[in-house]
């Protein structure tokens, strides 16, 4: 504590800005909100607030439903995200006003009431609350868990020195640090994400500041609750007992802000409220940390501090620019914790929470959907980061990249992401060149029957009954027709996969591949997931080598690398627990690959995991590959959720954002270089605009034609069954490159046009 003390104010800003950048990048968040001030009445009496009244000082004791509402809806319409209901500390305890008002509003407790309008809220608006209601019980957060999204209680401070007579916290029962830090440790044990901080310049030490936030320190390392951390200055105001005290300078907040940053680390969230300084101290601010302005909002003012109007959002947003860094909206739960609602939101706020979010925990960027067929998004602006340029520069050396650098590309925004794309695209001229090629396939899917009940999956069916839709199972006569018209139809490829039907064993999948070689021997059969794999192994007794053996001398060409998700098993506990495992996957590879057998190599992602696990996919995929060589392509596959039933569950993201769908198949390319030297992008996934910028972002194949695609569609994707050769080709010309049709190990078919060049 000393030596932290002593520190000089420039040394101390040079560490914390550099812990703030680690964790967050260019990136300061703010959440977009109305104020509902549900009762200005307290039993406090602090000798620093506005806030509270006396009920002779206010019309009515509580805001009423239809008041709370229009206030809710009037935000929502304004694109705020956040309710933010600020509450005196129970008034029905000292004011017999407050009683009788919550006995007409049907209500004995303040909080009570509290949780009915919060409820009243989301249901009505969809806003999510955010509540401050003083200090609770473990039955009070409870009681308004399942109605929020979040929770807070300032701790402003550890020393009980300000409760003494003559000091701020004098007569305020609920001021008592003891009874605050244990009513932050009760939301711990609640699983609530929590937001809380100090209130400095209030005649407290520094000293009595290090042992406040470390007090709070203590209590996110025994839950990790909480989500941010304020650093807010005292403004003395008029009418107080503190009005002629001096207010916190610039450089007392700087100071406490880094040091907070230095007792937190880099991943804990630093806000600071931005309309308690002037604009010109925004950017001193950022630099001693900060990395969150709080709740902004476009239509109610800031109740507890009156005297200063929030700033309008696009100075905040120039503000923050000209601190070199971007402004972004976050939710009422912070990002961390957002990405794990499903643990700490109640079931009737996570889904919420989930379905508009990306892989940071921050709201989409866009509307944009995969499978939606919409247009592509303009994507904001951010600045080039040193940590970015760095980890590009050792990727241009040669060096292979670490789990934690690739799992740091995947926040670029702005020019961190233009170089990613551009580094990736012209590793992939300088790799391949500039043409692009596709397949001309079928895809026959033999059953949607399946014994497994794989989380994302839309396609199988759980039983020979209906469930969404029809099942069915295609027989052998049928596989074969389907595979000689594809011959005619010229294709080149045939790609077989199906759900696990319950009398399907080993012989079933021999006897699939002698249909198609009978009907069509010239064809390339490309069939069977890991999954299938296993299952026809095992149940004729064989090992993996003996099984693909036999399937190889019946006439399968090469495996398609599906069933691989996300390689990490905490993942696949969530999203496919009955599945293979990751290191059953990797075992089918291997023994493929070690038998003659080449496959692709996928991930499907936007839905329940997060960077790292992307990160550590990349990192294993590229492994066996250095290994076996046996991989033909990286086939990033995003998440189709419309149909999905873990979305529709809520327990999933909404698929991955553009921008991380364009980062993927990037960061693969550069990634995966130069040991898996083609990267797919699925135009039946991402429809043809987005493919097409996929195509300038490290991609060089378009995939299959895909006639009678399906699963995707029963997903809910809508960009179709198929698309053809002139598709192919006039999406490439579209971006001034050529296309070819390839053989499905990247042997290109005859071809007498001219190229194009690039």
């Amino acid at each position: 504590m000393t030596k932290l003390e002593a520190m000089p104010l420039s040394a101390l800003l040079e560490k914390a800005q550099a812990l703030t950048l680690e964790g967050h990048g260019a990136i300061v968040t703010y959440s977009r909100k109305v104020f509902i001030p549900l009762t200005k009445l307290c039993r406090d009496v602090c000798h620093y607030c506005t806030f509270a009244h006396t009920p002779a000082q206010v019309a009515e004791a509580y805001l009423d439903r239809d008041a709370v509402l229009a206030v809710a809806r009037a935000g929502a319409a304004l694109g705020c995200r956040e309710a933010l209901f600020t509450l005196g500390d129970r008034p029905e305890a000292r004011y017999s006003a407050a009683r009788d008002a919550l006995a007409k509003l049907g209500h004995e407790t303040t909080l009570s009431y509290l949780a009915e309008v919060a409820e009243l809220v989301f249901k009505e608006t969809g806003l999510l609350p955010h509540l401050n209601p003083g200090l609770m019980e473990a039955t009070d957060y409870a009681a308004l868990r399942p109605h929020s999204a979040s929770m807070g209680i300032m701790l402003e401070t550890a020393s009980e020195r300000l409760c003494e007579k003559g000091q701020p916290h004098h007569g305020s029962p609920d001021k008592v640090p003891a009874r605050r830090l244990a009513s932050i440790a009760a939301a711990g044990e609640a699983g609530v994400p929590f937001t809380t901080g100090l209130l400095i310049g209030i005649g407290e030490t520094r000293l009595e500041r290090i042992e406040a936030l470390l007090a709070i320190r203590e209590l996110n390392d025994r839950f990790g609750h909480i989500q941010e951390v304020i650093i807010q200055n005292f403004r003395a105001k008029p009418g107080t007992k503190m009005a002629d005290r001096p207010e916190p300078t610039l450089e007392d907040h700087q100071w406490t802000i880094a040091a907070a940053r230095l007792i937190f680390g880099a991943e804990m969230t630093l806000q600071a409220p931005p309309n308690l300084h002037d604009r010109a101290a925004l950017g001193d601010l950022i630099r001693a940390g900060v990395n969150d302005w709080g709740g902004v909002s476009p239509l109610t003012p800031d109740h507890v501090n009156p005297e200063a109007p929030w700033p309008h959002l696009e100075v905040l947003a120039d503000a923050t620019a000209d601190a070199g860094r971007a402004l972004r909206q976050r939710l009422a739960i912070g990002p961390r914790h957002a990405l794990d609602a499903n643990r700490w939101c109640d079931p009737r706020i996570a889904p919420a929470v989930l379905r508009v979010v990306d892989g940071r925990g921050l709201p989409k960027d866009s509307d944009w959907a995969v499978g939606h067929g919409d247009p592509v998004p303009e994507l904001a602006l951010a600045p080039k980061t040193a940590e970015i340029s760095r980890i590009l520069e050792l990727a241009r050396n040669g060096e292979r990249l670490e789990e934690p650098a690739i799992a740091r590309l995947f926040t670029a925004e702005g020019e961190d992401f233009d170089a990613i794309c551009a580094q990736a695209d012209a590793l992939r001229a300088r790799v391949v060149g500039p043409t692009v090629t596709y397949a001309i396939n079928r895809n026959i899917n033999y059953t949607n029957i399946c014994l497994y009940r794989c989380g994302f999956c839309a396609f199988s069916k759980g039983s020979t009954k209906a469930m969404r839709g029809p099942a069915y199972r295609i027989d052998y006569a049928e596989i074969a027709r389907r595979a000689a018209e594809a011959v005619e139809r010229g294709a080149t490829e045939v790609c077989l996969q199906g759900g696990i039907h319950p009398d399907y064993d080993g012989n079933t999948y021999l006897d699939i591949v002698a249909a198609v070689k009978a009907a069509a021997p010239s064809i390339h059969v490309h069939a069977f997931s890991p999954l299938e794999v296993m299952h026809g192994a095992q149940t004729l007794g064989l090992s993996l080598e003996d099984f693909l053996t036999r399937l190889k001398q019946a006439g399968l060409s090469t495996l398609p690398g599906t069933a691989a998700e996300i390689l990490d098993p905490e993942v696949r506990a969530i999203l496919c627990p009955d599945k293979v495992t990751a290191d059953e996957w990797f075992e089918v590879m291997r023994t493929a690959h070690s038998v003659g057998l080449r496959t692709t190599a996928t991930i499907m992602f936007g839905h329940v995991e997060k960077y790292r696990h992307w990160a550590h996919h990349l990192a294993q995929v590229r492994s066996l590959q250095e290994e076996t060589g046996g991989f033909t392509e990286f086939v990033p596959l995003p998440f189709v959720h419309m149909e999905a039933p873990i979305w529709r569950k809520g327990q999933a993201r909404s698929g991955p954002s553009y921008r991380e769908a364009v980062l993927m198949h990037a960061i693969a390319r550069i990634v995966l270089h130069p040991v898996l030297t083609n990267i797919q992008v699925s135009w039946v996934k991402l429809g043809p605009d987005a493919a097409a910028a996929v195509l300038e972002a490290g991609a060089n194949d378009l995939g299959g034609t895909l006639m009678d695609e399906s699963i995707t569609r029963a997903a809910g994707g809508v960009n179709g069954q198929e698309f053809g050769p002139s598709e192919m080709i006039a999406l490439a010309a579209s971006v001034g490159r050529s296309a070819r049709q390839r053989t499905t190990l990247y042997e290109l078919v005859p071809d007498h046009r001219p190229a194009m060049t690039e």
